[in-house]
């Protein structure tokens, strides 16, 4: 279901770095750690959503290049798009304390559903997915005519 997930400008570079920031504190330390070294604010509530989506929604979503959907694939999709539905609430009713939430989910998801055979270290699996992040952030960003 597409339509869930709308067009949008890509997350900058800065925003890339405070997300999986914060998520590699949570990983490798502890909540209160992670909660010490970064401020539940917002913004980063806005953030870690905009992450969880371009995380979850390529791995749950069925899109029109399937070879052979079938019942588990639409099962998936809809996983997906409740999980993100329920992120999106949560963001927009409390976002200071939805922080926490969606970092564990992004986490979560990580560590259950796309462990990488490169990367066995659910850290090294989210430093991975920082830099590929950084990557497309960089070049939209940098491009001529982009919005900064």
């Amino acid at each position: 279901m597409p339509y869930l997930i709308p067009s949008r400008t890509p997350l900058t570079p800065e925003q890339v770095e405070q997300g999986f920031d914060y998520l590699l504190a949570l990983q490798t330390g502890s909540g209160a750690y992670a909660a010490r070294r970064m401020k539940a604010t917002p913004e980063l509530a806005f953030t870690l959503l905009r992450l969880a989506e371009d995380i979850i929604w390529p791995i749950t979503a069925v899109d029109g290049e399937t070879d052979d959907p079938c019942a588990d694939s639409f099962a998936l999709d809809e996983v997906g798009c409740v999980l993100l539905s329920a992120l999106r609430d949560w963001v927009r009713d409390s976002p200071t304390t939805a922080v926490l939430g969606i970092a564990r989910s992004i986490i979560r998801f990580t560590v259950n559903v796309i462990p990488d055979p490169d990367h066995p270290d659910t850290a090294d699996t989210l430093e991975a997915m920082r830099n590929e992040h950084l990557v497309l952030a960089h070049a939209f960003h940098s491009a001529p005519g982009a919005h900064r």
